[in-house]
């Protein structure tokens, strides 16, 4: 006979102890189950070695392994939840975390919930941090649960444009229309626990995650108020919220981001970490005042889409065959240049994986720090205390590192630093912003660094840009016309027999005819030649011509070549690359 025992007096206590506490086993029982999982050997776990001898019942355990986490266990059959308690919860958020509201107290905040899973404390963390609801969970069996989900949350998904219906009918929302300046402070924190504001949020978050969207935006302008969100590189707007909730929203994403809800006249920086499905997202949050309000933007770093291996970055064998060359040197500077969001820190942190061994010390310095490493030193800047990327590398070399990353050389302190680092030995990555990689040269150049540096620790300059990837769900064969062509310098006659693709677009690309993007890499390493060319102050044509002699082959050129294998249109390549001049 199973006993009532509360569960604070079993938590952290072996499983077979609390099966006997419960009254579910005896202690010969719960002995010759440990006796079997002794002869299995490691990994086998003793509740499923008592499920297998049918001691115990599915429920019986989950109910003690929620005890051992100090849970209680709840039976959800036939259970009746009140309406109002079930719209605590948007019915996106209960289906991916996969738990179910049972109570809400409104003194104290607190929500009671059931869940499935008594590791599942994730869910617990995102529905507080989301939600702002103190959660107390408790323990389901996966059956019961299901069955809630569907009883309660089965009926269409509520739609952005439904919450806006909400929200533009909202009779406290209502109120604050055209007092911005105007709004307390205790008015602030009630506007962001607005449930219907909560409920938006979450679902625009959840849906770019599950768009992979890369930033999420919330734009305040005179007369409206925008939500857009960036896909493989270009902004898609969504149906606009009323303008006077932009208020209620950058509140509660304050609230979220621990950041001070009170100052509205200062630019504020913070983080929202979450798990959805699994997967650990981690939300960037900047925040700016403007002329009509705070502007909001949430970079989404998906850990789940992050894979930093060279051999995910695209790369022909050629070129990774080089960048393995160049990263494997034991000092010198390897520069990544290109414009911002063209996913230099990417190629940087694929390299620094590659040499992230047991014997090497890898420190960086980063602003900001976009994801961390296991195994890699990171350091955050922070220019307004003084802890610039200068200040920070001479400490860095007191720390006895192998190799060294610089987010970005910003000015001549850093790359004269950067330089040292590399004369004493070290290997330095780093980025800068140019067009292509000989023009890397001359920006080194004006920001005063002397040519005798250049030359004696540049090891190579990895240019590179993101193209869209033709959908392949609607990809078509297609004729460019003659101005197409002549957009890439090319004339009919120099296509024959090549074939040209495009994306007709459909559902799983959105109707854009895209979908994922690729890279295209312009790698530039540094001869004797080259150098002799720096010192006698070349131009940048004369550096480009030698390089392509040396065997660099442009990013247009890498462009045409992804036409050609039907990776990307005509139209990309020329957004993105520049034909250089002769």
């Amino acid at each position: 006979m199973a006993k009532d025992i509360p569960v604070e007096q079993l938590r952290g206590r072996t499983l077979g102890r609390i099966l006997v506490k419960m009254g579910i086993l005896t202690r010969d029982k719960v002995h010759q189950c440990l006796a079997i999982q002794k002869k299995k050997g490691g990994g086998v776990l003793l509740g499923q070695v008592a499920l297998e001898l049918g001691l115990i019942d599915d429920k019986q355990l989950r109910k003690a392994l929620a005890a051992q986490r100090g849970m209680e266990f709840v039976d959800l059959a036939g259970i009746e939840i009140a309406k109002n308690i079930i719209e605590q919860v948007p019915a996106q958020m209960a289906n991916v975390y996969r738990v179910v509201p049972l109570e809400y107290s409104k003194t104290n905040n607190i929500m009671t919930v059931a869940i499935d899973n008594p590791d599942n404390f994730k869910a617990t963390d995102d529905l507080n941090t989301l939600m702002g609801y103190k959660i107390k969970a408790k323990v389901a069996s996966p059956v019961d649960l299901d069955e809630l989900l569907k009883k309660y949350y089965s009926k269409e998904e509520e739609s952005i444009n439904d919450l806006i219906t909400q929200l533009e009918q909202d009779e406290f929302l209502d109120e604050f229309q055209g007092r911005d300046q105007s709004i307390d402070l205790s008015e602030l924190k009630e506007l962001a626990e607005s449930n219907p504001v909560k409920k938006l949020l979450n679902l625009v978050l959840l849906q770019a995650i599950k768009d992979k969207a890369a930033d999420v935006h919330f734009e305040p302008f005179e007369d409206e108020y925008k939500m857009r969100y960036r896909i493989d590189g270009v902004l898609y707007e969504m149906v606009p919220p009323p303008k006077h909730i932009a208020v209620a929203i950058s509140s509660r994403i304050k609230v979220m981001a621990n950041l001070d809800i009170a100052e509205r006249r200062l630019p504020q920086d913070g983080r929202i970490p979450l798990t959805v499905q699994g997967n650990q997202v981690d939300l960037r949050v900047s925040i700016l005042p403007t002329m009509f309000g705070e502007s909001v933007v949430l970079r989404i770093l998906d850990r789940s889409q992050l894979d930093l291996k060279l051999e995910k970055l695209g790369l022909s064998q050629e070129d990774m065959d080089m960048i393995r060359i160049l990263i494997e040197r034991p000092n010198g500077i390897l520069i990544v240049t290109g414009p911002t969001g063209c996913g230099k820190t990417t190629t940087l942190y694929s390299a620094l994986k590659e040499l992230n061994t047991i014997d090497s010390k890898l420190i960086t310095t980063e602003d900001p720090v976009e994801y961390d490493i296991d195994g890699i030193i990171q350091v955050q800047m922070k220019p307004d205390i003084g802890l610039t990327f200068a200040s920070c590398l001479r400490s860095i070399l007191r720390q006895d590192p192998d190799v060294i990353m610089v987010g970005e050389i910003r000015d001549l302190e850093t790359a004269e630093i950067a330089a040292q680092a590399s004369l004493t030995g070290h290997l330095v990555f780093t980025t800068l912003h140019t067009n292509d990689a000989p023009s890397a040269i001359a920006r080194l150049l004006d920001l005063g660094l002397e040519p005798f540096l250049i030359t004696a620790t540049l090891e190579g300059i990895i240019a590179q840009r993101l193209v869209r990837k033709i959908c392949l769900n609607c990809k078509e064969e297609y004729e460019p016309t003659e101005e197409q062509l002549l957009e890439l310098d090319l004339t009919p006659d120099m296509v024959q027999g090549k074939k040209f693709y495009y994306g007709r677009g459909c559902d799983q690309c959105n109707n854009t005819g895209y979908r994922g993007r690729l890279g295209i890499f312009e790698i530039m390493t540094f001869t004797d030649e080259m150098r002799e060319l720096v010192m006698n102050h070349a131009s940048t044509n004369v550096l480009r011509n030698a390089a392509k002699k040396n065997g660099m082959i442009t990013l247009r050129e890498k462009g045409l070549k992804a036409i050609y294998d039907g990776l990307t249109t005509i139209d990309e390549v020329v957004k993105e690359t520049v034909m250089e001049e002769q």
